[in-house]
């Protein structure tokens, strides 16, 4: 098991996240992420547009995951 921040994940806050994969914990970033739009909180409507721009181009896309798969894969495991 491993802990992202939000922000490690460049959402805006500091809400953690655990998972076994790098999947699982981004599937729970973008479920909070979803949750703070809906609520209109400014700061992710600024995350939000970024990701959406990020999102058009595929290559930046590509790039982003790769890097945050290598994040997610140096960190320490916790029991």
């Amino acid at each position: 098991m491993k802990t992202m921040t939000c922000k490690q994940l460049d959402g805006a806050c500091d809400v953690e996240f655990q998972a076994n994969s790098f999947e699982e914990i981004a599937d729970l970033s973008k479920k909070h992420g979803i949750e703070m739009y809906q609520q209109k909180e400014p700061k992710y409507l600024e995350s939000m547009h970024k990701m959406q721009e990020l999102i058009r181009n595929s290559e930046s896309m590509k790039k982003w995951m790769e890097y945050k798969k290598e994040l997610f894969s140096s960190l320490p495991s916790q029991y």
